[in-house]
């Protein structure tokens, strides 16, 4: 018989064990969630080199094969999912409001999901890295996931990119 006050030894184990696992399933939960958000975008710390008088940056497709990229809209973090089909910036309901986005005149856009109500608006600066831009036409969506942003056309077509074994490299500049 135990002293009063006193844990048995099995019950000790017990706790030890079940102590281990706790810390050992929040460790990995962890750590795959850190691993899965880089295997979304693994370019989440942009690097702008200088070359040939022009801004560059490298981006790694993400394992659908898109090119997201971490930035700002008025100084309000983003990821950017890279649209070339998008004819302007076109964001989120959601992000316009953190970002002090004006709606101004409603239209239509054409998306993959139908025909939707945005409204345009200018984007007073838009960051990825090293490369901004000021007064940057979009739309505002409401229809789309609160946390997007789609990169289009009137920011993509200031820029030369090229593509080449999942890289897509953008530049801004003199080449």
């Amino acid at each position: 018989m135990s002293k009063p006050g006193t844990i048995r030894p099995e019950t000790r184990y017990l706790l030890y064990f079940a102590v281990f696992w706790i810390v050992f399933l929040t460790a990995a939960t962890y750590l795959l969630g850190s691993w899965d958000s880089r295997k979304t975008n693994p370019n989440q710390q942009l690097v702008s080199h200088t070359r040939d008088g022009a801004t560059e940056i490298k981006l790694q497709a993400n394992r659908q094969g898109h090119y997201l990229a971490n930035g700002t809209i008025n100084n309000q973090n983003v990821t950017f999912i890279l649209d070339t089909g998008a004819t302007t910036v076109s964001v989120s309901e959601h992000i316009a409001q953190k970002a002090g986005l004006v709606r101004m005149q409603p239209s239509l856009a054409r998306t993959a999901a139908g025909t939707v109500r945005v409204w345009n608006t200018t984007i007073p600066e838009l960051r990825m890295g090293d490369l901004t831009f000021n007064n940057v036409p979009g739309t505002i969506n409401p229809e789309m996931d609160p946390d997007m942003v789609l990169l289009g056309m009137s920011v993509l077509g200031q820029l030369n990119f090229s593509q080449q074994s999942g890289v897509l490299t953008l530049s801004q500049g003199t080449h």
